[in-house]
């Protein structure tokens, strides 16, 4: 059968009430009577005031979910930038307690090379500036290496200073290096002058009693030393310069039954720790040299003639 001889309209069966167009009209103009009513007279506020008061628990729980992952994703992001400004934190403390040590260290040094720099304007003896590079690594002997040589003038046999005392002498030269044994050490021995008596003496490196010590030995069990006495070199050995300090009498022990006294010293230079110090030009150079003895005429024998 053709389709445009088909009947377009329902059955009588489903004809009940209005048609689709009456209703879709009827409808348009309730609408658009109710927009212009709202619009003017704002009939639909109570209606929309109580449907918003009717909403308004099913929207609160709708935004749970949402709320609380934005409010774990705002915590995660606040935690992880407090742990990162901790750690900055802690760098940047870090760092200014390095630089406050630094600045403390730098202190330090500057006034031990002002105080070198005096002695050197009082001695009359050539002197030059040096730095400790390193500790010996032998237990059984006391010292260091200094970065002045050959290069730099240095001789066998200078003394070395540091701003309170005599540190030791120069017992190896290299060309770039040398190597200074302490006063403290056990095989290292410099003659010394008691200030108070003018009593003189000689000063041994001691390790029995502890690292960083001196013996004052071959001394009478009655000499007059006292705990205090200050000791400086005498300047009779030819090497160090008189009047440098050296140590301090620390304790002395006698003995009846004994012919020496026991007299046990402090060094007054930084045996352990010292940074920078000044070697001396040895005081040998400036002794001259010993007359040649003249040969005595030997006296003719009886009888004998002269040739």
């Amino acid at each position: 059968m053709p389709l445009g001889t088909l009947d377009r309209d329902p059955p009588p069966f489903f004809r009940q009430g209005p048609s689709a167009l009456s209703k879709l009209a009827v409808c348009s103009a309730l609408a658009l009577f109710f927009m212009v009513a709202d619009a003017r007279f704002k009939v639909m506020q109570p209606l929309r005031v109580g449907l918003a008061a009717v909403l308004y628990p099913a929207q609160w729980l709708a935004m749970r979910p949402v709320l609380l992952a934005q409010g774990a994703a705002q915590y995660f992001s606040l935690l992880s930038s407090a742990q990162e400004a901790q750690v900055q934190a802690q760098m940047k403390r870090s760092e200014l307690s390095q630089r406050a040590n630094q600045v403390e260290q730098l202190s330090i040094e500057n006034e031990r090379l002002r105080k070198l720099l005096g002695l050197r304007d009082r001695l009359e003896a050539n002197a030059s500036s040096a730095q400790v590079i390193y500790d010996v690594a032998d237990p059984f002997t006391r010292k260091v290496v200094i970065d002045k040589g050959l290069a730099n003038q240095v001789v066998l046999g200078s003394p070395v200073l540091d701003e309170f005392g005599v540190l030791g002498q120069v017992t190896r030269v290299y060309p770039l290096v040398s190597e200074v044994t302490l006063i403290t050490d056990r095989d290292q021995a410099i003659p010394v002058l008691n200030t108070r008596t003018g009593a003189r003496g000689v000063a041994f490196g001691d390790m029995t009693t502890h690292a960083d010590a001196l013996e004052l030995r071959f001394m009478a069990a009655n000499a007059d030393v006292v705990a205090g006495d200050l000791l400086t070199t005498s300047g009779i050995d030819g090497i160090y310069p008189p009047g440098l300090a050296v140590a301090r009498v620390e304790k002395v022990e006698r003995r009846v039954d004994a012919v020496f006294a026991r007299i046990y010293c402090t060094p007054l230079a930084m045996v352990s720790g010292a940074a920078h110090v000044m070697v001396l030009e040895p005081l040998s150079t400036k002794i001259p040299d010993r007359p040649e003895p003249t040969p005595t005429p030997v006296p003719l024998k009886k009888g004998a003639q002269k040739s």
